[in-house]
């Protein structure tokens, strides 16, 4: 099933006309960012990469806008030779919603552009380096059997890894992305390599493991290129025969594999990873059609090949929920009829409990997704939709082009392998809060119930007991504000990205004011649902840098206790006025307003549709709303906050 990575078979099958299409947008004035990535969605050989790459660079050499790609730039450091990769890596990247600009220095250069200060990587402040390092690349000293000199060779490896990570971060400040090394497929002791210190195996896997372990303490992030040389074979993997001729470090025919995965793996840096799996029931979640086939009818159970492989869907989906991705289900039956497998079936994994959302009728699959999205308060970017069905698939695909959806083969052995391979869920951080991210959802589906049950909205936020916490940016709290900085769209005035190092300048910044700020209630702990900075413009100014929240709180005024906390610490600081900026993107409409309804005075207005707005802080006082402060961790008493 190589061809399931060599093909990209996750991704619809390439149209006969696409050079032609890729042409005709040559003519558009248009921004060409989605109608380049409509082309992008497809299974792409390397060819057809490059051409869509060439596409790219036009756009950019003419002036026309990529809108609404996200723009990154990113440094490239190898031993190897990337010429053939550079192109890849562009129209990868805008499959998944990055407009991508590749700074490429000379061969071989990776000490000298990481050390020295004015290096051609160094000086184009790239957002991310880069470190496609080969095996050969490093300085491995085979000692087999000889503990000691094995340990030695892999501390020297990390210290020459960390030297280049610190020049990096020195000159440039950009976030460094850390490839594993794969292993070569040549063993010296057969099975013993594995277990025999000083073997290239063994080293290398030591290497690999303290490498991970020191990227995850970093902020900085790993791209697991061994796993993925693992995945395909390394025999296959690697092409002796380009690297004797080229330099050239895999086989040409795993460049878009690769490419995907450098790409997913900056969308994921970005915050444009999958949130939501939405689920269709029939032929997928398990064999048959419950309304046709009845309870005993289908097949989700142990012992029967197609029972089992509808349970491999099952089994990933809950694995996926347990790590924080929420799980949805869009099937075109009764809610009765749909529910009763979930409710009855003795083989079932999945139960109802474990869907946020649960849309059963008789709606296309489009209009359902939809409604799930807006229930969430998720943007359809958000979503991945499996379905066994090529028609359903195609309908979600032309009027939901944001929403991603996996190509399925015929046989549902591997589906689970398929979906798993399409890496919709890459993530380059992990926060303790994701496991709890699918409960939160489900919780807020009861809070939706009680507000039906409860009359007016004041009464029903009474009702829901909740208690906001605030403290200032911590080392505890980090990873989880990094993701959400790099994460939150729709309820972000700014939509700047700052990495894990630039939170952590920011604690001890005297000229910066942070707030992290929880909520929970009678339902359950909400974790982090909102950070902010402001940092000091000028004497007796605060500037609001970031201000973001999360959407599944919304509607609970928690941005006026939030406004109120941050007028408490003003007033103790001696600041007398607030300014904040709101810049408009595609997906943050949401908070056009967000100034004027807290009673900010617009300043400036430009024909992007940036302003600007002011608050004096001597008249702010916006309205509380009912529930329990609690302020922790800063200098001034919890007592004199507003709240």
């Amino acid at each position: 099933m190589n061809s399931l990575y060599t093909e990209l078979q996750w991704l619809p099958r390439a149209p006969k006309d696409f050079s032609a299409r890729l042409k005709a947008l040559a003519d558009s004035k248009d921004p060409l960012g989605s109608k380049l990535r409509e082309l992008a969605l497809y299974g792409l050989d390397l060819n057809q990469l490059t051409k869509l790459a060439k596409a790219v660079g036009n756009a950019r050499s003419t002036g026309a806008p990529l809108d609404p790609l996200v723009p990154f730039r990113l440094a490239l450091l190898s031993n190897s030779t990337i010429d053939m990769i550079a192109p890849t890596l562009v129209a990868s990247a805008v499959r998944h919603g990055i407009a991508l600009e590749t700074v490429q220095p000379s061969y071989d250069q990776v000490a000298q552009e990481a050390l020295t200060p004015d290096s051609k990587v160094n000086s184009s402040k790239p957002d991310a380096v880069l470190l496609a390092l080969d095996y050969r690349a490093i300085p491995l000293k085979s000692s087999p059997g000889e503990a000691a000199p094995a340990s030695a060779t892999v501390e020297g490896v990390l210290g020459y890894l960390q030297a280049l990570r610190n020049g990096i971060k020195a000159n440039s400040n950009a976030v460094c992305i850390f490839q594993t090394f794969a292993p070569p497929a040549e063993l010296l002791f057969g099975s013993l390599d594995r277990a025999l210190p000083g073997t290239l195996k063994s080293l290398i896997g030591e290497i690999n493991r303290e490498l991970a372990a020191f990227v995850l303490n970093s902020g900085d992030v790993l791209l697991d290129v061994a796993g993925l040389a693992e995945t395909v074979g390394l025999a296959d993997w690697h092409d002796t025969q380009l690297w004797n001729m080229a330099k050239f470090s895999f086989s040409e025919k795993f460049i878009p594999l690769y490419s995907d995965h450098v790409a997913r793996t900056i969308a994921a840096l970005r915050g444009r990873s999958g949130k939501v799996l939405i689920l269709d029931l029939d032929n997928t979640v398990w064999g048959g059609v419950i309304g046709d086939d009845g309870l005993e009818g289908i097949k989700v159970a142990q012992g029967d090949a197609r029972g089992e492989a509808h349970l491999a869907v099952q089994r990933l989906a809950l694995e996926l929920r347990r790590r924080g991705i929420i799980l949805a289900v869009s099937s075109k039956n009764s809610n009765e009829v749909a529910t009763k497998p979930f409710l009855e079936h003795p083989e079932m994994l999945l139960k109802l409990d474990h869907i946020a959302v649960f849309q059963a009728n008789w709606n296309d699959k489009a209009t359902n997704i939809q409604a799930i999205a807006e229930e969430l308060s998720l943007g359809l970017d958000s979503m991945v939709f499996l379905d066994d069905n090529p028609v359903e698939r195609g309908l979600v695909r032309k009027l939901l082009p944001q929403v991603s959806v996996p190509e399925l083969p015929e046989d549902p052995a591997w589906y689970a392998r398929t979906l798993a391979a399409g890496g919709y869920f890459e993530a380059v951080v992990f926060a303790t809060e994701d496991l709890n991210r699918a409960s939160f959802y489900q919780e807020n589906s009861k809070r939706a119930a009680l507000k039906k049950q409860v009359g007016g909205v004041d009464a029903y936020l009474a009702s829901l007991d909740m208690t906001i916490t605030f403290q200032p940016f911590d080392a505890t709290g980090r990873a989880r504000i990094v993701q959400l900085i790099n994460k939150s769209n729709q309820y972000n005035l700014t939509t700047r990205r700052y990495t894990d190092p630039e939170v952590a300048e920011t604690e001890n910044d005297p000229g910066v004011f942070t707030l992290q700020v929880r909520l929970a209630d009678i339902f359950g702990d909400n974790g982090m649902i909102s950070v902010v900075i402001c940092r000091l413009a000028q004497s007796g100014i605060w500037d609001i840098d970031t201000w973001l929240m999360s959407c599944r709180v919304l509607g609970r005024n928690v941005e006026h206790m939030v406004l109120r906390e941050i007028l408490a610490h003003a007033r103790y600081a001696g600041i007398h006025k607030l300014s904040g900026t709101y810049r408009p993107t595609d997906r943050n409409k949401l908070v056009e307003e967000h100034y004027a309804k807290l009673g900010f005075t617009k300043v400036y207005e430009d024909e992007s549709g940036l302003t600007r707005w002011e608050l004096l802080i001597e008249a702010a006082w916006p309205e509380a709303a009912p529930m329990k402060v609690i302020s922790r961790g800063f200098a001034i008493a919890p007592e004199s906050s507003l709240a």
